[in-house]
């Protein structure tokens, strides 16, 4: 009996390790922005490699993936944004400072956040290629 329940036990963890997909890399992250003046939101789509200039703010798009569809919706994405400290006048007071550099997830933004006293950044999707699907009625 012990023997049959630690066999059982075995197979199960070993299963549960098996099933999990890999993630989907994507091509684009779909950024949401909030100017906090203003108060308005604007979404953003940058090709991964890409930067966007949002205000102040200079946000590179380094990686982003989300997890198959199978498995719990998550996106993830790795950003990296610098501030480049504007006087009064909206002109460059000097070199930017990195103010984010990290992982974002959509689904918890509060995990990983962008701590901006103008501008809130966060992430909303992730673009991937499109997966052409076999025509199973032609055979």
């Amino acid at each position: 009996m012990r023997m049959c329940l630690a066999l059982g036990l075995t197979l199960a963890i070993g299963l549960g390790s098996v099933a999990q997909a890999a993630n989907i890399p994507g091509t684009a992250i779909v950024l949401r922005a909030l100017d906090k003046v203003t108060a308005t939101t604007q979404d953003f789509t940058v090709k991964v490699g890409d930067t966007l200039e949002y205000g102040s703010l200079s946000i590179d798009a380094v990686h982003c993936e989300k997890r198959p569809p199978e498995e719990l919706p998550e996106i993830f994405a790795f950003l990296k944004i610098e501030d480049a400290e504007l006087d009064g006048n909206g002109k460059e007071t000097g070199e930017a400072k990195t103010v984010f550099s990290g992982w974002m997830f959509a689904s918890r933004p509060a995990v990983s956040a962008l701590d901006h006293g103008v501008y809130d950044v966060w992430v909303i999707g992730c673009k991937t290629p499109k997966v052409d699907l076999p025509d199973f009625d032609q055979q």
